[in-house]
């Protein structure tokens, strides 16, 4: 009963807070019902139906995270640091980062609009796996930032000038991809698993900063896909380079 109780808690606020989230979309929608799309009502009840499943989803989806994936990044840290071995933090912040990554539901969405729309010239599978794969990169970027304790510009400025220049020798598909991915890597999986890692690591470890060392991890994520898209982009020019 008590741990019942331990993983509702919370519960309400996550729903109030996604109920206010989705409700300036939904009075927008609403408005388009009314002066524009005008669906009929069978199609608006099947609208409802997913929002409410979209509602409910979402909070448990949240609530899952802030009850067990927050606890386990911080837990996984601090086990971690204080093994002898630390650098095995690198490794397994690689590994992490991409199965996060993968996990992640805006990342399965993207993936799969742009399968669609390039009528599978550019297949989800390859996208999901570049994604994880950059993603991966820096998270174990990250952490050796963390155990070196060098400034988060050093990574930042390098790797947005090596992205804008890749823009320029990349296929023009991916550049607009690139970019909307940084931007969906960052998600509630990402973000609270393994930013709780980072910034445990960085608490536990003498001499570090949360603030500075734990802190900064988001913005990694978020270039991670911008560049390795890009890279995907450039190889998918060369390739389809007419000899």
């Amino acid at each position: 009963m008590i741990d019942e109780l331990i993983l509702m808690e919370g519960m309400l606020e996550e729903l109030i807070e996604v109920i206010g989230a989705l409700a300036p979309l939904l009075a927008l929608l609403a408005v388009f019902q009314v002066f524009l799309i005008q669906l009929s009502w069978h199609e608006v009840y099947k609208a409802l139906i997913g929002i409410v499943m979209a509602v409910v989803g979402f909070t448990l989806f949240l609530q899952g995270v802030y009850i067990a994936f927050m606890p386990a990044g911080q837990e996984i840290g601090a086990a971690i640091v204080e093994h002898p071995e630390s650098w095995l933090l690198v490794p397994i912040g690689f590994v992490l980062g991409a199965v996060a990554t993968s996990a992640e539901p805006a990342v399965r969405v993207l993936t799969y609009e742009v399968e669609e729309e390039s009528n599978g010239a550019i297949r989800k599978s390859i996208l999901l796996l570049t994604l994880a794969l950059g993603v991966g990169v820096f998270v174990a970027v990250a952490m050796i930032r963390i155990l070196i304790g060098f400034p988060l510009w050093w990574v930042l400025v390098p790797a947005y000038g090596i992205a804008l220049i890749v823009a320029f020798f990349a296929d023009q598909r991916f550049v607009s991809i690139a970019f909307d991915s940084g931007g969906v890597a960052t998600g509630p999986m990402t973000v609270t698993f393994i930013l709780a890692m980072a910034i445990s690591v960085a608490g536990t470890l003498e001499g570090r900063d949360p603030f500075m060392e734990g802190f900064g991890l988001v913005a990694l994520v978020a270039l991670a896909p911008i560049l390795s898209v890009l890279i995907l982009g450039m190889i998918f020019r060369f390739k389809e380079k007419p000899e």
